[in-house]
């Protein structure tokens, strides 16, 4: 079953009010005016011609407000039509010529000047009216003596009787001069039907209108009409468009009660429905009356936009095609290649609605590829074309500059860029900025192209294709110099290079599963020059087919986590994966260990703010003394800082090697089952050396270090 979606009848007007109407008798169109001008009206219809907007030689006289009034136009008692009254004020436009010289000083006045303002001001005014189907123009000449009026002031106004419209019609009025001295005046009215008139008895078509019902059914909307069996009607479905002519679209001589099946497609808001039918069947005459239902109607309002074609038409012009008028504006926009939104450019188009179905200008000098057109409505973007993509070619990479002007001719520059407008000569971290002095001299020496240009405001667009070009220069230069730098490195340090690619092929040959064992390395922050150490160290073992975790790597997560909360996760995702965590002993670790064990269950306050080894004796400590830390943990001490015999015996449970010298044992142990082969693993542990051995010797000469012979804490005593 269809859903009622709305519900509208012929004999439902606009209007609450019931309005009762002024009666004219007769068929002819009459004109009248207001005291102190004359007035004639020409016989007939005339030619609707506007023409173009010429200057006034001096005062005259120019309609400067419509206003209408609904009357009934009457043959016989009962047999009127509804008609519409249309005034016109009128106002002195222009001014007339001062004296000059002397006669502005109390000289002899000028006998022309004194007879044109004895003389009268006449105008030409043309009514336009339209109302589907109907469209008329009819010509007024009004006179007024000059010298009762002045520039500027409100003179009277005309009133014309009347044209005749259907009811429920939506009826267009226009007014200008012959010639025409300004913009014309319009206005656009709804007009009501048969319940919003008292005229049920006057007007024969109110007697027996049909009832529309308007409902939705799916895709399909149904247009029902009640009316008796015998009433026979015409029904027409047009386009009602603002600018020109209205568009019939379906027209059918129908009896009876009808149904009527359009796809929701074919909604527009102009979309208008017009009944012509019989008051008594044996007599020819038809009158009509009008209905627009669908103008607050969403999906029509969808549709229109669908419809609407936006064209650009060379050299300058452009065009907005659509089966309605838009409420629409158009704005110029500069798109810039890569994406990005159109960035609208001052001055915009003339803000006035968009007159579709006609060839606009556009205000260039010249045209560019990067130039597009927006439509908007209600400050949405609904359409965009850029200007004539097929003869301009692609977007270019220009640069448009924005020329400001002020009345003393002083002028500022600024480049259009995503950011907004930025100055020429400015500070600013953009590409324009950075090449600012090259864009003016570019622009004084006329290699840029002038695009738009008034008293206060240009554009510009500037190539910048030189500039892309020395930018690559500089990419290709610093890529040259990067691979002479890499050649001279491999020339000063071949034989470690050959090294490593050693390695690094054996790791291919030897695939994923000896690859990245974890590896967790603890150690106590004694000083800077230890951490050195411990890096490098680090480091190093990185380049074999470890993954190293060290709290020097990780200072900001340390510092959010704590010390505690970052050794737990790393140790229970180290031993997850099967690594192994590496106890690194220097004295002051030493120190740490042997104050846990003698306190017992205490647990040693951490030595500082990223100090993991004082906050990890909590987990590491009960893993050795429950016999859990053989294959989980290795031990490890550096030359010279610490006599094997330092380390503490509850730690000797699992392998503890001197560093470097014991590093093949070291890395073996580190290895997972299946590691490569001895050979392989001495070229492993001498590159290590290589990289470890220097920060030890420069921790060794630091005067006071922790391994210094004279602080006595080398043996960890």
């Amino acid at each position: 079953m269809p859903v009622p979606w709305f519900l509208l009848s012929l004999a439902l007007g606009r209007s609450p009010m019931v309005l009762s109407l002024e009666r004219l008798v007769g068929p002819q169109d009459t004109a009248r005016c207001s005291p102190g001008l004359s007035c004639h009206l020409w016989d007939g219809d005339v030619l609707c011609l506007p023409g173009s907007i010429v200057s006034a030689p001096g005062p005259v006289l120019v309609p400067t407000r419509l206003q209408t009034e609904l009357v009934l136009r009457c043959y016989q008692e009962t047999d009127c039509d509804l008609c519409v009254r249309v005034a016109i004020h009128l106002a002195v436009h222009g001014h007339w010529e001062e004296p000059k010289g002397e006669e502005k000083f109390g000289g002899a006045a000028d006998p022309e000047l004194e007879e044109s303002r004895n003389a009268f001001l006449q105008a030409q005014v043309v009514l336009s009216f339209q109302a589907y189907p109907t469209a008329r123009c009819v010509l007024l000449e009004v006179q007024v003596p000059a010298a009762l009026v002045q520039p500027g002031q409100s003179v009277g106004s005309v009133v014309f009787d009347c044209f005749e419209a259907a009811l429920g019609a939506e009826v267009r009025i226009w007014s200008y001069t012959q010639p025409r001295y300004q913009k014309e005046l319009n206005l656009t009215q709804h007009l009501p039907d048969c319940k919003g008139l008292e005229v049920r008895d006057s007007i024969q078509s109110c007697w027996a209108l049909p009832w529309l019902n308007v409902s939705a059914d799916g895709d399909d909307v149904h247009l029902v009409l009640d009316v008796s069996e015998d009433q026979r009607f015409g029904l027409s479905l047009y386009w009602n468009q603002v600018q020109g002519p209205t568009k019939p679209w379906w027209h059918r001589n129908l009896t009876g009660p009808q149904t009527i099946t359009l796809n929701h497609t074919d909604l527009f808001p102009c979309l208008c429905i017009q009944f012509l039918f019989q008051v008594w069947p044996l007599e020819p005459d038809s009158v009509r009356t009008s209905i627009c239902p669908f103008r607050e109607d969403p999906r029509a309002h969808r549709n229109l936009w669908r419809a609407a074609r936006l064209q650009l038409l060379p050299p300058r012009g452009w065009r907005l095609d659509a089966p309605c008028s838009l409420p629409a504006e158009a704005t110029l926009c500069w798109q810039a290649p890569g994406g990005g939104p159109c960035q609208s450019l001052v001055p915009p188009l003339p803000p006035a609605n968009v007159t579709v179905n006609k060839a606009l200008e556009l205000p260039l000098l010249n045209v560019h590829p990067n130039l597009c057109v927006q439509v908007s409505s209600w400050e949405k973007l609904q359409l965009q074309e850029c200007l004539w993509v097929d003869s301009l070619g692609p977007l270019k990479d220009d640069m448009l500059l924005v020329e400001t002007r002020d009345p003393h001719n002083n002028r500022s520059l600024c480049a259009l860029e995503p950011s907004g407008c930025t100055p020429l000569l400015s500070r600013a971290s953009t590409r324009a900025a950075r090449l600012g002095e090259q864009l003016l001299q570019d622009l004084q020496s006329g290699q840029c192209l002038q695009l738009w240009d008034d008293d206060l405001r240009a554009l510009w667009a500037c190539p910048m294709d030189k500039y892309v070009h020395q930018r690559w220069a500089l990419v290709w230069l610093a890529c040259l110099l990067f691979v002479a730098v890499l050649f001279l490195l491999f020339l000063f340090r071949k034989d470690q290079v050959k090294g490593w690619l050693r390695l690094l092929k054996e790791d291919i040959r030897a695939g994923p599963a000896t690859r990245g064992r974890a590896a967790l390395l603890l150690y106590s922050a004694e000083d800077s020059g230890f951490e050195r150490l411990v890096s490098a160290l680090a480091s190093a073992l990185c380049q074999l087919p470890l993954r190293v975790a060290v709290d020097l790597w990780s200072r900001r997560e340390l510092s959010a986590q704590g010390p505690l909360a970052w050794f737990h996760a790393q140790r229970r995702q180290t031993l997850q994966e099967g690594g192994v965590v590496v106890l690194l002993f220097s004295p002051g670790a030493v120190v740490l260990c042997r104050e846990w064990l003698q306190d017992g269950a205490s647990t040693p306050a951490p030595q500082g703010p990223h100090d993991a080894f004082a906050a990890s004796l909590s987990c590491v400590l009960p893993d050795f003394l429950q016999g859990r830390a053989p294959g989980r943990y290795v031990g490890a001490y550096f030359d010279g800082l610490l006599h094997s015999d330092a380390v503490p015996a509850l730690f000797r449970s699992v392998p503890v090697f001197s560093l470097p010298s014991q590093l093949p044992g070291f890395l073996g142990t580190l290895q997972e089952p299946g590691d490569p082969s001895p050979g392989l693993l001495r070229e492993r542990a001498r590159l290590v050396s290589q990289a470890l051995q220097p920060a030890l010797d420069q921790l060794l000469k630091a005067p006071g270090d922790p391994g210094d012979p004279e602080d006595g804490t080398r043996d960890g005593t």
